[in-house]
């Protein structure tokens, strides 16, 4: 399976925003991993390898910490990261014919990913699933990178880790500006917002997460069904 330099450096040029997030923020949990769970640093990194999931990575660190089951944390995983289901099910028709290629795609799913996926345009003459796989690849290298080169800090010297969960929020807020200027439609991005405020009132900021999605989710549909899905 070989690529073409300029269809990797095209994909590097892509993910750039998506690694300068990525690796720090992967460096913040290999940190928060070896200082709260106090398991090796080869833990952190065999987590982000086969779990690849970063919010859910954040929150088992707490759960870890706190003497958790691993039924109520496999649980609390899988709602955070249901929403996948809805990504994936929007790649699947662009992914077809790319045989074991979209095994990997599908593993290596993640929402800044998705982002990327739906906004960047492969170069011409250029295969999209194999730029979607670069892509996909460069960015969970920079994650799991980014996982073991902060729990191999975190074990030789101690670290203030105040705020550093913050990254994610960032990380999210240029992904959104860059998918904004891309759609260039106001609306589901401001329905989005709605639903997130509705969502944090009516049932607190827990539960916001999978809440707001399918209050989202289930307004746009209606929405494209009152236009016609013109």
């Amino acid at each position: 399976m070989g690529f073409s330099t300029r269809l990797v450096a095209s994909a590097f040029q892509a993910s750039g925003p998506v690694i300068l997030g990525y690796f720090p923020l992967g460096f913040a949990f290999g940190l928060l991993f070896v200082e709260h769970v106090g398991l090796p640093w080869s833990y952190a990194t065999a987590m982000s390898l086969i779990v690849f999931a970063g919010a859910s990575q954040f929150l088992a660190v707490g759960l870890l910490a706190a003497g958790v089951g691993v039924f109520e944390i496999a649980a609390a995983t899988f709602i955070l990261n249901v929403r996948h289901a809805f990504f994936g099910l929007s790649v699947l028709e662009r992914w077809r014919g790319a045989g074991f290629k979209k095994f990997f795609l599908i593993y290596w799913l993640t929402d800044e990913t998705y982002a990327l996926m739906t906004s960047i345009k492969p170069p011409p003459d250029a295969r999209e699933t194999d730029f979607h796989l670069l892509m996909a690849g460069i960015n969970y290298s920079a994650w799991c990178l980014g996982s073991t080169a902060g729990a191999l800090a975190g074990e030789a010297s101690s670290f203030d880790t105040t705020g550093m969960d913050f990254a994610l929020t960032a990380l999210f807020a240029v992904l959104l500006v860059e998918q904004m200027r891309q759609v260039r439609e106001v609306f589901p991005f401001a329905l989005a917002f709605v639903a997130g405020i509705i969502t944090i009132v009516a049932f607190g900021g827990e539960n916001m997460l999978l809440i707001s999605i399918s209050l989202s989710l289930g307004l746009l549909i209606a929405n494209g069904a009152r236009r016609g899905w013109a």
